[in-house]
């Protein structure tokens, strides 16, 4: 009788030489192509090279070897059937029983420096083709494309209880094979110009990690990273403190995607996925006070990101008496920084400590889950567009750069959005009302007699003067908003009447 095969031929070649080893001392035989037959030969394995069975030598610069019906067959027939036994006799095949295959390192190659025939070179073909004959079969053939599945399936050879591995190993190698194909569509429909909202949406996301739960204690979750994506919260790295949660995800995403809007040095404090605090001072230290002092109640147990280096100056903010933070994100930290943290006590134990790059303000896809489907737009950049005095009185130098910050804080805040604040300092947030008056009384509440003189800003337009009759009783002196309205010439006549400085941008910037 003649020994079961294995057929190995891998790019990332982390424990093939261990793998093939098990596999002979299992009594199989092993056949391989290029590099992967090297490195087990060199180790001084007996391998025998693909050509060989084939007897048709490589070709192409590589790009046929497998590609053959002596191999093919041998993945896709059912020895079980005895026509296709007769068959694979009768043609000369001999059936492979294990599938050692990984691709092309394509990914590697987009993410780097390089030219489009690179990455044409770098789509694998005849590995895909092996993985998915082989998964397709499971029935018969063990397919592995995970270096750290080697050991499980050499174990489960051994103890007979391989038939019970190999639909999982099938599943793994299909998501195997479409990752890698979402990847190369994504890349060639990008190169070739063409619209990200195709007939078919292919996304692949990678897991960095395993989630306690999600929203809910209830809730199962994960967190996985976009492989072609701008890095962000995702590709963070933890420094200091406890895992994250899915909860923490979302408000530290929050929170580093609008202080990556602002100038440095500026802080942000996120809760519940809105913020509650935003500044910009003269350094860190004086920032985090600022954006703390919007909303202390709020800001305790938030999430702070400052769009910098931490030094020991701001660190010694973020520890002052009386703050309890769960996560903070920067660039990085000063030594001093850190120390704070691990020789402190309490929270300080426990706050996650994320060093993350900052967002690049660039657009990309964004894809948001319904149920049965997704949704999918260009993220929210503002584009720009100048801007408009539509009063009789126009904002004061000290007022329009107050007004240009609360607009870069506005697109953050979940609609009906109303921010209050003055130049650098955020004071008042009315967030996800259903009326956006309500969101008005909210934000002039939270701010309180900080209101008067200072300026506001909305979302979207102010469909009827309510809104401004509301902010001038408050006492606030200029108002940035995008317009749009029937009711403008209405609103604007009631900012004249109530002697309001008022600015359209023609720019919307719901967030739901």
């Amino acid at each position: 009788m003649s020994k079961p095969r294995a057929l190995l031929s891998v790019t990332d070649k982390t424990g093939i030489v261990e793998f093939g080893r098990g596999l002979i001392e299992l009594g199989f035989e092993l056949l391989s192509t290029g590099g992967t037959a090297k490195a087990i030969r060199d180790a001084g394995l007996a391998v025998t090279d693909v050509a060989e069975v084939t007897s048709f030598p490589e070709m192409l610069d590589g790009r046929v070897k497998t590609l053959h019906p002596l191999i093919h067959g041998g993945l896709l027939g059912d020895v079980r059937l005895e026509s296709h036994r007769t068959q694979m006799e009768e043609a000369g095949m001999s059936p492979i029983s294990v599938v050692g295959v990984n691709l092309y390192a394509f990914e590697k190659t987009v993410t780097s420096p390089h030219e489009i025939e690179d990455a044409i070179e770098s789509i694998d073909i005849g590995g895909p083709s092996m993985i998915r004959a082989a998964a397709k079969n499971w029935a018969n053939v063990s397919v592995v494309v995970d270096p750290a599945d080697y050991e499980t399936v050499l174990t489960a050879i051994k103890v007979g209880d391989i038939q019970a591995k190999r639909l999982g190993l099938s599943a793994k190698a299909f998501r195997h094979t479409a990752f890698y194909d979402s990847m190369v569509a994504r890349y060639l429909t990008e190169a070739a110009g063409e619209s990200p909202y195709s007939e078919t949406l292919t996304l692949g996301y990678r897991r960095s990690a395993a989630l306690r739960y999600g929203e809910n204690p209830h809730q199962s979750g994960a967190v996985y990273q976009d492989p072609l994506g701008k890095p962000g919260i995702a590709q963070a790295k933890k420094i200091w403190g406890w895992e994250l949660g899915y909860n923490n995800y979302n408000d530290a995403n929050g929170a580093w995607e609008l202080v990556a809007d602002l100038p440095t040095p500026a802080c942000a404090i996120t809760k519940h996925g809105n913020p509650c605090g935003a500044a910009i001072a003269e350094s860190y230290g004086a920032a985090f006070r600022l954006a703390r002092d919007a909303d202390p109640i709020s800001a305790f147990g938030g999430v702070v990101a400052i769009n910098g280096i931490l030094d020991e100056e701001g660190a010694e903010a973020l520890n002052e008496r009386g703050n309890k933070l769960d996560v903070v994100i920067a660039t990085g930290y000063t030594e001093g920084a850190l120390a704070l943290f691990r020789d402190g006590k309490g929270w300080r134990q426990e706050v996650r400590l994320l060093e993350a790059p900052l967002p690049q303000a660039a657009k990309s896809l964004t894809v948001k889950s319904i149920r049965g489907g997704v949704l999918s737009q260009d993220s929210d950049e503002d584009p720009g567009s100048p801007w408009q005095v539509v009063t009789e009185l126009a904002p004061t130098e000290e007022q329009m750069e107050a007004l240009k910050f609360l607009w870069a804080v506005i697109p953050h805040v979940k609609s009906n959005a109303i921010v209050v604040g003055v130049k650098g300092q955020l004071l008042g947030v009315g967030a996800g009302q259903m009326n956006r008056v309500q969101s008005v009384r909210l934000s002039l509440e939270q701010a309180g007699e900080k209101s008067r003189g200072a300026c506001l800003a909305s979302d979207a337009f102010f469909p009827f003067p309510d809104s401004v009759e509301t902010a001038a009783a408050a006492g606030i002196a200029a108002i940035v908003q995008p317009g749009g309205s029937k009711k403008d010439p209405d609103v604007i006549a009631k900012a004249n009447e109530l002697g309001i400085a008022m600015v359209f941008t023609g720019v919307r910037h719901f967030l739901h």
